[in-house]
């Protein structure tokens, strides 16, 4: 079975975002991982075309039942009109969660993939997650390029 890699960010987002969350769709499809996303604009759009660009397979699972609104670069997509509450499919159904940026509904992404412990959270820029005492919350893995991000969430997979 093909390991599963949800890339979660802003729909709205810098360039720079958009920029590394493409290179992290592209690098993920050169690794034969399937892309997950939330199935919007921003980091989830850059990340399928991406992804897509390599030839990868992309899932978007929407908060709303509007296939018309995806993006025109996902593979599938899972309609659920949960709205983000979808966000506990996502990561329930990915191996690995990559962040691309930050915005409150990535954050209960990183948060809900931290939760579950079984699986590596990377942080590329975007939310610095600490404690009450102000230190770094166990179970995050802050890099600073898409190459690293990728090769630590896919780091205990072997193909």
């Amino acid at each position: 079975m093909r390991f599963q890699v949800a890339v979660c960010g802003p729909g709205r987002c810098t360039e720079e975002e958009r920029l590394h969350a493409r290179q992290v769709g592209r690098l993920l499809a050169e690794r034969d991982a399937i892309v997950l996303c939330g199935g919007g604009g921003g980091v989830m759009a850059a990340a399928a075309e991406g992804a897509r660009s390599r030839g990868g397979l992309v899932v978007g699972i929407r908060p709303d039942t509007d296939r018309a609104a995806a993006p025109d670069a996902l593979s599938a997509v899972i309609l659920t009109g949960m709205g983000e509450s979808r966000n506990a499919v996502i990561v329930a159904s990915a191996d690995a969660v990559i962040s691309v940026g930050g915005s409150w509904g990535t954050l209960s992404e990183i948060a809900l993939a931290a939760r579950r412990g079984e699986i590596p959270v990377v942080c590329l820029a975007g939310w610095q997650v600490t404690e009450q005492a102000g230190t770094p919350v166990a179970g995050l893995v802050h890099t600073a390029t898409p190459e690293e991000a990728v090769a630590t969430a896919l780091a205990r997979w072997a193909p």
